[in-house]
């Protein structure tokens, strides 16, 4: 499942944490547990959704949502997502290959608001949720090989690549925290991950306009 990390939170005086001795599941399993205990992140993603490029620019809150921008085929939309809802702010040429003109016109610079975990919004959520992507990230792998030390963005890392092509890259200095993810089995996409454990704050918009009320007309 984008491409630019800075260091994912790791200070100058962070050391050696021994990762590149381990083996392979190793890693990946010292990666997820160093993910998982995260309070936050930011998240690049860059990849192809139905034949058309996909590109998320994110910050997460592990347990409460995250904020951000999705970019769809050139089409743009802040999203927000908090507990079970989401909300979305649409560029007028979002709303114009979605509804036309009138929407276009009708929700400029508007908020709409809409259940998170069910209906259109799902496949938005799911790559929102800082735990589930971890999990499926570092999980949803096939058989591993080491794949040596490089360097991300000034950043060492040791590389563990699966047998589809894919690879993920962990910090060496300080946590091991996950670094980059590249997939190529499914369609090519990448994730970068930084600032790890840096002050995020999520906070619904006022005034949000439910989409259900629009859809029945009623409050």
């Amino acid at each position: 499942m984008v491409a630019a990390a800075l260091l994912a939170g790791c200070g100058s005086s962070a050391s050696d944490n021994g990762i590149a001795t381990k083996t392979p599941q190793e890693i990946v399993a010292e990666a997820k547990a160093a993910a998982d205990g995260a309070a936050s992140v930011h998240m690049l993603f860059s990849g192809v959704s139905n034949g058309r490029p996909l590109s998320l620019d994110m910050e997460l809150l592990a347990g409460t949502g995250g904020h951000g921008r999705i970019t769809e085929n050139g089409v743009g939309l802040e999203v927000i997502l908090l507990g079970g809802d989401i909300y979305i702010n649409g560029s007028p040429a979002f709303w114009r290959a979605n509804g036309g003109e009138a929407a276009a016109q009708l929700f400029q610079g508007k908020w709409l608001k809409a259940a998170a975990r069910s209906g259109s919004f799902a496949s938005i959520t799911s790559l929102t949720d800082l735990r589930k992507l971890i999990d499926k990230a570092l999980t949803d792998h096939a058989a591993l090989s080491a794949a040596g030390t490089t360097t991300i963005n000034g950043q060492r890392a040791v590389a563990v690549r699966d047998v589809n092509g894919g690879v993920i890259y962990v910090a060496v200095m300080g946590k091991p925290f996950p670094i980059e993810l590249t997939k190529r089995a499914g369609g090519a996409a990448t994730i970068v991950f930084d600032r790890w454990n840096q002050a995020v704050t999520v906070a619904s918009p006022p005034n949000a306009i439910n989409i259900n009320q629009l859809r029945t007309g009623h409050p």
